[in-house]
C-alpha cells in the first residue's frame, strides 16, 4: 500500500474538512454520552450479577 506523500493530497483533506457548527457538535456529544452510559450500566448490571452468583 503506497502513502502519498504529495503535499496536494493533504491540501485536498484540509479542503474538505470542516468545523461542525454547534448543533452537530451537541448532537455527536449526547450520542456518544449515551454510548459511554449505556456501556456503564451493561458493566455494573454483569457486576452485580457475578456478585450475586457465587453467593447463590
Amino acid at each position: 500500500m503506497e502513502v502519498p506523500y504529495e503535499l496536494s493530497a493533504y491540501t485536498r483533506v484540509l479542503k474538505l474538512a470542516s468545523t461542525p457548527d454547534w448543533e452537530e457538535f451537541s448532537q455527536v456529544s449526547l450520542i456518544a454520552g449515551a454510548g459511554i452510559l449505556l456501556i456503564g450500566v451493561i458493566g455494573f448490571i454483569i457486576f452485580l450479577i457475578m456478585s450475586v452468583l457465587p453467593g447463590a
